[in-house]
């Protein structure tokens, strides 16, 4: 597996956060945070790491946005894309130029990875259905070669690392998805994102991932699933959409996986990663974000031994 160097001879799990735990999905939501807060907020909620969240949200000029996250002593840990390779090859120009603006900003930036998220089958804010379910082996083939191109040039390119990210609503969620992936994948250019939250909410295994796939895992959302939320989620079939609304996500450590163990696990692999915490709260009023990602952070930071936040 092919990762970036580390000038960090303790390989610490970086505790970072995102604009989603501050309920931002979109570059452009009155329901969401305005960004100057959000940026206030991390610092205040002693965070020093941060995604960009979805591109427009924060200033796209990259000299603006250096000049902001250098007032507050921060850094970006990745960006955030979404594809839908498994439409077909010739969805490479529609991912391709908003991937292309992300992997500009963020190598700008200094970030070393690229979360990517494929699309979601029903819609993420009305559940609506917008396309199947499942995928045909030629979907799957798309999705593989797809995802093996944009890992090339992301690297090759920007020097950036695709991290995918499976996704409630989306063809990649479940375990045998999961490794469906990983099977068909070059790991020089697709690791994980491993995001305890979405893989619980699956039913995939965080654990599992980390002790078969050890090589694989290359980045981490830190997040928990309300178990009793998730057995009426899947009673009642309902949509991300509706499970979010719901509270399906919760604060840690009140819900699973047990992020202590995750945290082990990833320590014993010995080399650096970021941790970042997504809450996913949209919509969300704007006073709850802040006390719940300074708990999440002092609960992180007392998970492990080699866990900072910076």
């Amino acid at each position: 597996m092919t990762q970036p160097p580390s000038t960090d001879t303790e390989n610490k799990i970086i505790i970072g956060t995102a604009p989603d735990s501050w309920g931002v999905w979109f570059p452009d939501d009155p329901q969401q945070t305005p960004w100057q807060r959000f940026l206030d907020e991390v610092v205040e909620a002693g965070y020093s790491c941060i995604e960009l969240g979805p591109y427009g949200y924060l200033p796209t000029d990259p000299i603006r946005l250096a000049d902001e996250l250098r007032q507050r002593d921060l850094t970006i840990s990745a960006g955030t894309v979404f594809t839908g390779f498994h439409r077909g090859l010739d969805q490479w120009d529609t991912a391709w130029k908003p991937a292309r603006d992300v992997a500009e900003l963020t190598a700008a930036m200094g970030g070393k990875h690229i979360v990517v998220i494929p699309a979601m089958w029903r819609d993420d804010v009305t559940g609506e259905p917008v396309e199947s379910g499942t995928l045909d082996d030629q979907q799957w083939s798309d999705l593989f070669e797809g995802h093996n191109r944009l890992g090339k040039v992301l690297l090759e390119d920007f020097g950036l690392h695709q991290q995918f990210h499976s996704h409630a609503d989306t063809h990649v969620g479940a375990q045998h998805d999961i490794e469906k992936l990983l099977a068909n994948t070059d790991p020089a250019l697709l690791n994980l994102c491993l995001d305890t939250g979405h893989a619980e909410y699956c039913g995939a295994s965080s654990l599992q991932l980390i002790n078969e796939h050890p090589d694989r895992i290359g980045y981490l959302h830190l997040k928990q699933i309300n178990p009793d939320i998730l057995a009426k989620v899947n009673a009642e079939n309902m949509t991300w959409a509706a499970a979010n609304l719901a509270g399906v996500m919760t604060e840690p450590p009140q819900g699973l996986p047990d992020l202590r163990a995750v945290i082990d696990a990833v320590e014993a692999l010995d080399r650096p990663f970021f941790g970042i915490v997504e809450q996913d709260m949209y919509p969300v009023d704007f006073d709850v974000p802040l006390p719940v990602a300074t708990r999440t952070r002092d609960y992180l930071l007392s998970c492990g031994s080699r866990t900072r936040v910076r």
